[in-house]
C-alpha cells in the first residue's frame, strides 16, 4: 500500500501491526453504532451522531486490518479509496459529514439535511459489507 505507507513518511499514518481483537471489537462498537442510528424516534442529531460514529469506527476498523492507525479522524476517511477500495464521491461524503460534526462540536452548529443522513446510512452500511470482506 505505497500510498499508506507515504502517508506514515509524513507522519500522517503510524504503521503498527493489526489486532484482531481490535478489529472485531471496532465492529461490533460499529455495527450497534449503526443499528442504534436506524431506530425510528431519534432525532436527526442523534441519528447523524450515531451513524457517524460507526462509519469512523468501520473506517479505523479497515485501516487497522491493513496495519496502520491514524490519530486524526479525517485521514481514516481518507484512507477508505486505499483500505476499501471506496471511490472518491462515497469517501467524500465522509469527509462532510466530519466536517459538520466538527461545527457541531467545536461551534455548536448542525444542520444535517435528510440527503446528507440518508447518504451516510446507506454508504456506512455498505462499508459494513466491505469491512466484513476483509476478514474473508
Amino acid at each position: 500500500m505505497d500510498a499508506l505507507d507515504n502517508l506514515v513518511r509524513i507522519n500522517q499514518l503510524k504503521a503498527e501491526p493489526p489486532d484482531p481483537a481490535e478489529f472485531q471489537g471496532m465492529l461490533r462498537a460499529a455495527s450497534l453504532k449503526l443499528q442504534d442510528a436506524q431506530l425510528s424516534g431519534l432525532s436527526k442529531d442523534s441519528q447523524f451522531t450515531l451513524a457517524y460514529g460507526a462509519a469512523h469506527a468501520l473506517a479505523l476498523a479497515a485501516l487497522r486490518w491493513h496495519g496502520y492507525r491514524s490519530d486524526k479522524r479525517y485521514i481514516v476517511f481518507q484512507c477508505l479509496q486505499h483500505t476499501l477500495n471506496l471511490p472518491a464521491e462515497e469517501w467524500r461524503v465522509f469527509d462532510l459529514c466530519h466536517n459538520r460534526r466538527n461545527l457541531a462540536e467545536y461551534e455548536g452548529h448542525l444542520e444535517i439535511e435528510d440527503s446528507l443522513l440518508k447518504d451516510l446510512l446507506r454508504l456506512t452500511n455498505k462499508l459494513v459489507e466491505k469491512v466484513n470482506s476483509l476478514n474473508k
